[in-house]
């Protein structure tokens, strides 16, 4: 069965757009997002601009701040500086990848942790591994949302996650021995990948190889979920063979339209719980 994750993305924007009139009429003001985009990059620019079209679907006011790639350093960390004063904004974030010659590490250590909606920070990744989750990287938020939607239990399952970016396969694997599961991670030094993937109840494939997962590496009845986004022959492609997996699967996102959707989605949900956060702390 497929798990559309742009029907669970639009069933909790619904959601978001109402407690974002609560917070506007008890505080008087729209929960902020603040983005900042340095360089050309096609795929950073339509990112961006989904991100600032979700804030308008939800209620929410977006603050969208360009630069060029030959930008100097110290102009774009003191935009970042000043939103990070700012009482109005609630969430920054810095798109990525950045250009050449940037220092990701620096610019994003002056978002303040409170204003990290992408849940990137030292700070909020520790928390998460401690099972104190504050605000949660988006992708990985979206995964347990798209989890919940099939009605499994995930306690006591079995989950392989392949990928251990800081972005994605790192948090999911945290989320999901929150949640209970046995958790194994998988990377490109892996041996015997293959076999520990077929054993998975609950299979995350965020590796960034197109068609990766191959129908022997997927247990019957498995949930698998689909993190990766490949341009092949000018088609969007997943990380897993989706056509070879999908009647072993019992629970299968697809490619494009499965977890795309939620990413942004739990972004808007972040800033809109910064929001409150900040209100509840002046």
């Amino acid at each position: 069965m497929l798990i559309l994750g742009k029907q669970v993305a639009a069933d909790t924007r619904a959601q978001l757009a109402l407690q974002v009139k609560d917070f506007e009429q008890k505080y008087r003001r729209k929960p902020c997002l603040a983005v900042i985009i340095v360089g050309e990059d096609p795929a950073s620019q339509t990112y961006v601009r989904n991100k600032i079209k979700g804030c308008a679907e939800v209620g929410m006011a977006s603050l969208s701040y360009e630069y060029g790639a030959t930008t100097p350093q110290a102009e774009i960390a003191a935009k970042l500086k000043e939103l990070a004063a700012d009482p109005d904004v609630d969430g920054i974030l810095v798109q990525l990848p950045l250009p050449e010659g940037f220092d990701e590490k620096y610019l994003l250590s002056l978002i303040p942790d409170s204003k990290d909606v992408d849940g990137f920070s030292p700070t909020n990744m520790g928390l998460l591994a401690m099972g104190r989750p504050r605000t949660i990287s988006c992708t990985p938020f979206g995964i347990m949302k798209l989890l919940e939607s099939t009605g499994t239990t995930l306690k006591g399952k079995r989950a392989v996650v392949i990928g251990r970016s800081n972005t994605v396969g790192k948090p999911m694997a945290m989320l999901l021995l929150n949640a209970d599961c046995t958790v194994t991670v998988c990377h490109s030094k892996t041996v015997g990948l293959a076999e520990i993937a077929s054993q998975a109840d609950i299979l995350v494939a965020a590796i960034g190889k197109p068609r990766f997962v191959t129908a022997d590496m997927v247990k019957d009845g498995a949930i698998v979920i689909d993190v990766g986004i490949n341009r092949v022959d000018g088609k969007l492609v997943g990380d897993v063979d989706f056509e070879a997996v999908k009647d072993k699967a019992s629970f299968i996102t697809p490619v494009p339209g499965g977890v795309g959707p939620m990413t942004i989605t739990m972004l808007l949900a972040n800033t809109l719980q910064a929001a409150i956060k900040a209100e509840e702390d002046r």
